[in-house]
């Protein structure tokens, strides 16, 4: 007998009844690309009839480095400024914009409720799993959406902290689905100190791959209404895209799979890609 294919996800409805507030995390490769395209999203949103679109907050701690101009938005007038601030200016001045600035990083002292989705552009498992406590005690928060990568791959999580309804199929977050990028252990996400060793550690563009994947996604979310995925395995070395259905049977295969021991962030994101093709769990 065929499998019944299983429902869409479909948009928590608190989403839909004014403006949604969007805190990215990380204002770094990937956070600065993903918050670019943000205000393409708002208008798409406005332009289909959302009551509010965006109303975004960036976060971020970092000064802007001179190896940062190769990779991210920025420029060497913007050496030594914050990023957060350099970047949501840039928007505000060229959209027409109030989106807010951060200039500091999250931290255990920091509360998220207020905000409806949050984004997660981190670079290390420490603030990964920081991000994972401070949504699931925020009550506001309706989504996570997290990002990360290596030199030539990524993967991208949208999940929710708690249930939308007794009814509905909650989906799961990263750190349930891939505990590897939240264990704690040695961390391999030192600075590049040059421009040269930025392009050598990762190839270009592989941060605005998965910045467009991410907006892809919330793309979906808010002008369908509904995903069939609810996250993606982008392996750019292949050329390969794997998505993460919306489907228990497929997380549960993911979370079976045995962990290999903590190092790297690197090593176990890597690892965590490589899991995706384990056959599936049986019906």
């Amino acid at each position: 007998m065929a499998e019944q294919p299983l429902a869409p996800h479909r948009i928590n409805q608190r989403l839909l009844n004014g403006p949604v507030r969007v805190l990215v995390v990380g204002c770094g490769g990937t956070g600065a690309a993903f918050a670019s395209g943000l205000p393409y999203l708002h208008q798409a949103m406005r332009a289909l009839g959302h009551p509010g679109g965006l109303q975004v907050t960036v976060a971020d701690g970092d000064l802007v480095s001179e190896s940062n101009c190769v990779r991210q938005p920025f420029n060497v007038h913007h050496v030594g400024r914050n990023k957060a601030e350099v970047l949501v200016t840039g928007l505000n001045n060229w959209w027409g914009l109030g989106w807010q600035a951060l200039p500091h990083h999250i931290t255990q002292e920091d509360r998220l409720e207020g905000y409806d989705l949050v984004v997660g552009c981190v670079d290390n498992r420490a603030a990964r799993r920081l991000l994972a406590r401070l949504t699931r005690g925020a009550w506001s928060v309706r989504y996570w959406l997290d990002a990360g990568n290596d030199a030539d791959f990524g993967q991208v999580v949208l999940g929710e902290p708690r249930e939308q309804s007794v009814s509905a199929l909650r989906l799961p977050m990263v750190d349930e689905l891939l505990p590897d990028t939240v264990r704690p252990g040695p961390e391999n996400n030192g600075p590049s100190c040059s421009a040269v060793e930025a392009l050598t550690r990762q190839a270009p563009f592989t941060n605005h791959l998965v910045a467009h994947h991410m907006l892809f996604l919330l793309g979906q979310l808010f002008t369908r209404g509904e995903l069939t995925h609810h996250g993606m395995f982008l392996n750019l070395a292949r050329g390969t895209v794997e998505p993460i259905p919306v489907d228990p049977r497929q997380w549960e295969a993911m979370k079976a799979v045995p962990a290999p021991p903590a190092r790297g962030t690197k090593r176990t994101r890597s690892r965590a890609q490589d899991d995706l093709h384990a056959p599936p769990a049986a019906a």
